[in-house]
């Protein structure tokens, strides 16, 4: 977890620090209830282990100026960082791979949870939690959204992204085009091309093939 901020500090508190303080006190305030598998507990809720890093101008690549768009950079270069960086496949897992997954590179740790999100994706032991397809989505650790969370309010959603990305490749596609889609093309010219058989012609070319076909040559 990164924070940064671009404004003045207020006097003897930095916004790297406030910042940090807040994130770690929000954790013991956040609860999830998860449905009834067996396990301990139903509660889920942040650990202990929890790494909040303010982004200082230093970090940065130029390690002066600290932007919003620098800042954005910054996270965007770890947080599309595939799985299989960190000890997992970067596919899907196969029931003949359970056994031997350490035989491919994965990690003790990462096969656990491997394993563990198979073992839940079961709809005969566990139908409630058939529509998160766990067992589609094991190699991500049973994880199959956005590595970010994102405020409709705050910000934009994905589905406006995509489209602004067509509408922008349309926009490109037509100036290439030289006519305007917008009017009809009218083709006011026309050349021969050829023709089919004729009726004599077809008979002829059917014979040819049925002979062929039946293995009678002349």
């Amino acid at each position: 977890m990164a924070s940064a901020r671009t404004g003045p500090a207020r006097r003897g508190r930095t916004p790297g620090r406030v910042r940090t303080r807040r994130a770690t006190a929000a954790r013991h305030g956040r609860r999830l209830d998860a449905p009834d598998l067996g396990q301990p507990t139903r509660h889920l809720v942040w650990g202990e282990q929890i790494d909040i890093r303010p982004i200082d101008p230093g970090d940065l690549h130029d390690g002066q100026h600290l932007s919003e768009r620098a800042v954005a950079a910054y996270v965007a270069k770890y947080a599309t960082k595939a799985a299989e960086t960190s000890g997992t496949l970067d596919r899907r897992v196969k029931p003949h791979d359970l056994p031997t997954l350490h035989k491919q590179g994965v990690s003790e740790h990462a096969a656990r949870l491997i394993r563990t999100a198979w073992d839940l994706g079961d709809p005969d032991t566990y139908p409630v939690l058939t529509g998160l397809r766990l067992r589609d989505w094991a190699h991500m650790r049973g994880f199959r959204g956005h590595f970010s969370t994102k405020s409709r309010t705050y910000s934009t959603t994905l589905t406006r992204l995509r489209q602004a990305r067509a509408d922008f490749r349309l926009r490109m596609t037509f100036a290439r085009l030289p006519y305007d889609p917008g009017s009809t093309l009218v083709v006011g010219s026309w050349a021969y091309a050829g023709q089919g058989f004729t009726p004599g012609e077809a008979a002829l070319a059917m014979q040819l093939t049925d002979d062929t076909a039946g293995g009678n040559s002349s």
